[in-house]
């Protein structure tokens, strides 16, 4: 039993019983937590009541499909990742189910193997997706608490100057909305997209570079470890050799593509023997 998959919950949604019950013990033998579904109505339901990392779920079934089911589950629960299982092999079905993003598409009969390895890239992912949410959320935090300190400074000005007429009024500042996008020094963030941005001119990035960068932002102010690094953004550990090996290439491309989008300083320093950190200009 692997022990990084006893947190991983996961709903089997199948109209065929025996089905539901040899994919469930397949995940359950590996440490999963599993939940079964007999419809799509049955796992709308049950989405509703709990939060689940994987739904493995049937194509053809009465009433809501597979299909259908994914559209739904995107639009109550974006982050969930969904694999479609089908019988029936088609190449238009399986487009579709990818362009409307689900995360891998089986056909029946699968080998425990295939369902136990399509079902782990779901987990990781799904946990990626959750590590990329809880820095997004970093970073927006302390982006308001530094608009928040900037408008104590000004607001302690005002209170106390001494002025001959009657002072400003500054009751409770108004806050800005903040807009989804965020700036980190000479880069603007699109989240959700794996994109930035450098005077306007976009740059596109894998899901790990976009990852890393948003780490290293939310720890800005320290070294972070090649170990660490791996361990949040990638989600394994190993020694600090090896993450390494395993951050390096990664940083390589994401300096590249700073640099050919005109970003000549280097945002990401290499503190040698420790790891890396956002340059001054990021803070």
């Amino acid at each position: 039993m692997d022990s990084n998959n006893e947190l991983a919950h996961v709903l089997v949604v199948d109209d065929e019983g025996a089905i539901r019950y040899s994919v469930s013990k397949t995940l359950q033998r590996v440490g999963y937590t599993v939940s079964e579904a007999a419809s799509g109505e049955e796992a709308l339901e049950a989405m509703k009541k709990d939060r689940y990392d994987v739904v493995l779920t049937d194509i053809r079934m009465p009433g809501l499909t597979g299909v259908e089911l994914l559209k739904r589950i995107k639009e109550v629960a974006p982050d969930a990742i969904v694999i479609l299982m089908t019988g029936y092999a088609s190449l238009g079905t399986a487009v579709e189910a990818l362009r409307l993003g689900a995360h891998d598409y089986l056909i029946k009969p699968s080998s425990s193997q295939d369902i136990r390895q399509s079902v782990a890239r779901g987990v990781e992912r799904s946990r990626n997706l959750k590590r990329r949410r809880a820095l997004l959320d970093a970073i927006r935090s302390n982006v308001s608490e530094l608009t928040r300190t900037d408008v104590d400074v000004v607001k302690n000005i005002f209170d106390d100057a001494d002025f001959d007429d009657e002072p400003p009024k500054m009751d409770e500042p108004v806050a800005e909305p903040i807009s989804t996008n965020m700036t980190l020094g000479p880069l603007t963030i699109y989240p959700g997209r794996y994109q930035i941005a450098v005077d306007n001119q976009p740059i596109d990035l894998t899901p790990t570079e976009f990852d890393l960068l948003l780490y290293l932002a939310a720890h800005r102010g320290r070294v972070v470890s090649c170990h660490e690094l791996v361990r949040e953004v990638r989600g394994y550990t190993v020694d600090e050799a090896e993450a390494r090996e395993v951050i390096r290439p990664h940083v390589s491309n994401l300096r590249r593509k700073l640099k050919q989008a005109g970003q000549d300083a280097d945002l990401i320093v290499n503190v040698r023997g420790i790891g890396y950190r956002l340059s001054e200009q990021a803070q």
